[in-house]
């Protein structure tokens, strides 16, 4: 099996400050959104002590990872400044940092800047939705840093993404972009990549059901895959919800993402991610 293999194995273990995580088995990366705007109204938070009160119980039901992010990347949103970005993220980090020193903490942010702010803060994992694309520094900045680089395939930008996105072939050009942008990291000294497909970037659903299902052209590039499918709009439209009912929606789509391959969960409910990973986990040992 393919977990065997030496430089598969490497791929799959984050190193960053003095911690190391393995992602062989399936874990969780909470998000906590600091944005007034964030799709889901329930991820959002502003108070410091809401804000450490739903990051402890993101890691008592089991998260491995929370991602903190201050510029929202929901469709149609615009980009804010890197002033206001820095004003309401680093305070935050500071005190989840203070307050948690073993856990990995993730910041998703798509300014070179920011991500060295972020790292002076004791981020561990920067998290580019842009995947380079936005910032021409930003992989430069993380092979200096050294740390874990998570990148996104985006079909456009956040304003522009879902204005009729179309694909010539959806899993060769999201293949192509992957194979380019590992060249990339690897020419700025990057060992540690973990990959996420982008399902609702730039993608209409028919394109992220089919992402779905064909997940496995991503897991043989033999680097982690993270998948935040989250309440988003795939499950809203079809099942013709809010995203505050997409709880059981966001479950079953997990545990087909576990099925094929996926390594990471992004999600805003960590109790029910937790049930997914066990459940198909015994599944798949049956």
């Amino acid at each position: 099996m393919r977990h065997q293999d030496t430089n598969f194995q490497s791929n799959f273990f984050i190193r960053a400050n003095g911690k190391r995580l393995s992602l062989t088995e399936p874990r969780i990366m909470g998000v906590i959104n600091l944005t007034p705007d964030s799709f889901f109204a329930l991820s959002r938070v502003n108070e410091q002590v809401v804000f450490l009160k739903k990051a402890e119980k993101m890691l008592e039901e089991g998260a491995h990872i929370l991602d903190i992010g201050a510029v929202s990347s929901r469709p149609g949103s615009s980009l804010l400044t890197e002033e206001i970005e820095l004003r309401r993220l680093l305070p935050s980090l500071r005190l989840l940092r203070s307050t948690f020193p073993e856990i990995f903490i993730s910041v998703d942010t798509f300014r070179s800047q920011v991500a060295l702010a972020a790292a002076e803060c004791g981020a561990d994992i920067i998290n580019d939705v842009f995947a380079g694309e936005f910032d021409g520094k930003m992989m430069e900045v993380v092979g200096k840093l050294k740390l874990p680089y998570l990148i996104m395939h985006m079909k456009g930008t956040p304003e522009t993404m879902q204005k009729k996105p179309e694909y010539e072939n959806l899993i060769k050009e999201i293949g192509s972009f992957f194979k380019k942008k590992i060249k990339e990291a690897s020419r700025n000294s990057i060992r540690q990549l973990i990959l996420d497909p982008g399902f609702g970037f730039g993608k209409t659903p028919l394109h992220n059901y089919k992402l779905l299902r064909e997940m496995n052209f991503i897991t043989q590039l033999n680097y982690p895959v993270l998948v935040g499918l989250s309440r988003k709009s795939l499950i809203t439209r079809l099942l013709d919800i809010s995203p505050d009912m997409a709880l059981n929606g966001t479950t079953v789509l997990n545990t087909i993402a576990l099925l094929n391959g996926a390594n990471v969960l992004r999600v805003h409910d960590v109790k029910e991610a937790v049930e997914a990973i066990k459940l198909t986990g015994f599944y798949k040992s049956a």
